[in-house]
């Protein structure tokens, strides 16, 4: 049974940084397109980064770049999203899924990813 399980979100004033943990214990990353992704409230499912396992390859949304950072741990089996200089509008339940294909040009696709932890909140305020 594959299990994803996100941490690290919480409460942070506007400008505050936070590094949420995505762990996918009994469940091999690699070759994975591994997203984060964050819902939040009234509004519809959006990808904020990916990266690809195998090759390291990263992608963004243009709306988090140069302040968000997705990197994996092989040995640990873990994602990492690092966000810094947090707005409001960042304020949102925070997804990790997986996908076992590339990233490449469908990263965004949230339908093609097989397997999505619980969330977990994070909140600007």
């Amino acid at each position: 049974h594959v299990q994803l399980v996100e941490s690290g979100g919480g409460l942070v004033q506007p400008g505050g940084s936070l590094t949420l943990s995505c762990d996918a214990s009994g469940y091999r990353i690699s070759s994975n397109c591994m997203g984060w992704f964050r819902l939040p409230p009234g509004k519809e499912l959006e990808g904020v980064a990916a990266i690809y396992t195998s090759g390291g390859e990263k992608y963004y949304a243009d709306s988090v770049k140069g302040r968000f950072t997705i990197s994996r741990d092989y040995n640990k089996n873990m994602v990492y999203l690092q966000i810094f200089s947090l707005k409001p509008e960042g304020s949102a339940l925070y997804y990790c899924a997986a996908k076992r294909s590339t990233c490449w040009d469908s990263w965004t696709r949230w339908r093609e990813y097989q397997y999505w932890g619980q969330g977990t909140q994070v909140t600007v305020s």
